[in-house]
C-alpha cells in the first residue's frame, strides 16, 4: 500500500513507520519539521498542500491509507483553562484529524482507510486533562459517525493508554491506569490499515 503517515517522527509515529515499512508498505512521512512532507495539519490549507504533494509523489497510484499519530492539547487545571486553550485542543487534535478525513475522502483509494489517534483520557479522565478528554471523546464520536457515510472507505481510531515506554515521564499522571507497550499499539494500527473493520475504536489495553 501507499500510506500517508502523519506525526511520523514522534515516539509512536516512528514505531508505526518502522512496522508498516517492514510489512512492505510504501510510507510517506509527514511532520511539521521533519519527514518526507513538512506540513502542519492544524492548518486546513496545509492539509490541502500535503495531499497535493503526496499525489504528485505516488503519481498514478492511489493513496491507500492515511494514518495519524499526531495531536496536540494543553494540560492545565480546569480553573486555569481559557476558551483559547479549549480552542487550541480542538484545533490541534480534533479539527486537524477531521480535516485529514474530510479532504482525504476524494483523494484516497475507493476502498482506502483512515486511522486516527485518540487516547485513554476519553474514558479515564485525570486532573489537568479536561481538554484532552474533550478532544479524544469528540474524535471517537466522529469516527463512528463518519464510518456510516464514507463506505466503502474505512475509518477507525486507536485509543491507547499511557505507553509503558513513557512511564518514567508521565506515569505519575496516570495512577493505577494500566499502561500499554508501544508494540501492542502499533499492532492496532496494522489491524486498522490491513484489516476490514470500520467505525472501530481500538482501546488499549
Amino acid at each position: 500500500m501507499n500510506i500517508l503517515l502523519v506525526g511520523a517522527t514522534g515516539k509512536l509515529g516512528s514505531a508505526v513507520h518502522a512496522e508498516l515499512a517492514d510489512r512492505g508498505h510504501r510510507v510517506l512521512t509527514v511532520g511539521r519539521t521533519a519527514g518526507d512532507l513538512r506540513h502542519d495539519i492544524a492548518d486546513p490549507a496545509q492539509v490541502t498542500a500535503m495531499y497535493e504533494r503526496a499525489a504528485g509523489i505516488v503519481a498514478r497510484e492511489a493513496i491507500d491509507a492515511v494514518v495519524s499519530a499526531a495531536g496536540d492539547v494543553p494540560y492545565k487545571t480546569l480553573t486555569a483553562m481559557t476558551p483559547q486553550d479549549f480552542q487550541a485542543a480542538f484545533r490541534g487534535k480534533v479539527q486537524s484529524q477531521v480535516e485529514l478525513v474530510r479532504q482525504g475522502i476524494g483523494r484516497v483509494a475507493e476502498r482506502g482507510s483512515f486511522t486516527l489517534i485518540t487516547g485513554v483520557l476519553a474514558r479515564e479522565p485525570i486532573p489537568t486533562g479536561s481538554a484532552a478528554s474533550m478532544a479524544n471523546g469528540a474524535l471517537e464520536a466522529f469516527v463512528r459517525a463518519a464510518a456510516i457515510e464514507i463506505a466503502p472507505q474505512r475509518i477507525n481510531a486507536v485509543s491507547p493508554s499511557v505507553f509503558t515506554e513513557s512511564l518514567a515521564d508521565y506515569g505519575d499522571f496516570f495512577p493505577g491506569v494500566p499502561p500499554v507497550g508501544l508494540a501492542q499499539v502499533v499492532q492496532a494500527y496494522v489491524r486498522s490499515v490491513e484489516g476490514a473493520q470500520t467505525g472501530q475504536i481500538y482501546t488499549l489495553p
